[in-house]
């Protein structure tokens, strides 16, 4: 089958945007893949022509838990993914990619960047990812309650998540807005103490009735800093045997922990508030 070609090839720079520089650069070890730093940031890695492939190890696991969302329980016809944090649109490129039927709503606040990705890079047009400019945690309190199946947060201001996209009144809003048994997925990072992921998933548990967590052993067992994906239903997550061979088999192997090891985690730690709750 003859490859695709219609789609641009991003020009190697540094751009203004709104909250500062993005810079767009080849992968000297990956022909064909680009990186997109957003304020001196790592933000997404792009294959133009090749919207299955994702370099960073969370996004893998993000697509391969939507996959099982898909499989298991919301049809790709049906299926409603809501970004919290754009930049290059990877995950949302993904899941068009595979779930065409599906539809990706991203929210990203800086407008000069959206602009940039959608000139620099393939991401299908609206309605199969649309692009909404505006604050994460805003947008998320003016969504119609039950309008989406899945919200990905992937937030960042530097290194860190805004705190009011941490909070208790936060998931509160995510878990209004999502059809009964949706679910929410996270790019948590964090420090060894996991001092993060256990406010977090104190947050979360005041909010959902079930919790899991996917991330490699090292990082399971606190001993580096790096990024887990949390997830949260009132769906009971119960993983497939082929979703946890896939994990075992990735270039990072990772495990998923459910309710009773995030519980575990989870002791002593208190959950967060907006400010002035």
């Amino acid at each position: 089958m003859a490859r695709r070609t219609s789609y641009p090839t991003p020009e190697i720079g540094t751009y203004e945007i709104s909250t500062g520089t993005a810079e767009i650069l080849a992968d000297d070890l990956r022909p064909g893949g680009f990186v997109l730093h957003v304020n001196g940031v790592p933000s997404s890695y792009i294959v133009p022509g090749e919207p299955g492939e994702m370099e960073f190890e969370y996004l893998q696991w993000m697509g391969r838990m939507i996959g099982e969302i898909v499989e298991y329980h919301v049809p790709a016809e049906r299926l409603r993914v809501t970004h919290l944090g754009g930049a290059g649109c990877s995950l949302a490129r993904f899941v068009a990619h595979h779930w065409p039927q599906a539809r990706n709503s991203v929210v990203e606040v800086d407008a000069k960047l959206a602009e940039l990705v959608r000139e620099q890079f393939d991401i299908p047009r609206s309605p199969t990812v649309k692009i909404r400019v505006g604050e994460a945690r805003a947008v998320t309190d003016s969504f119609h309650p039950h309008s989406r199946d899945v919200i990905v947060r992937d937030v960042f201001s530097g290194s860190t998540t805004p705190h009011s996209l941490t909070t208790v009144e936060f998931f509160a809003s995510a878990h209004e807005a999502l059809a009964p048994g949706g679910w929410y997925l996270a790019n948590c990072g964090t420090h060894a103490d996991f001092a993060e992921a256990r406010a977090e998933m104190a947050g979360m548990r005041e909010v959902f009735e079930h919790l899991a967590v996917i991330a490699d052993p090292p990082m399971l067992k606190g001993r580096r800093y790096g990024n887990l994906v949390l997830i949260a239903s009132d769906t009971p997550i119960e993983i497939s045997p082929a979703m946890t061979r896939d994990l075992l088999g990735g270039a990072m192997p990772a495990h998923v922990k459910g309710d009773e090891w995030c519980d575990n985690r989870i002791a002593g730690a208190p959950p967060r508030h907006d400010e002035g709750v």
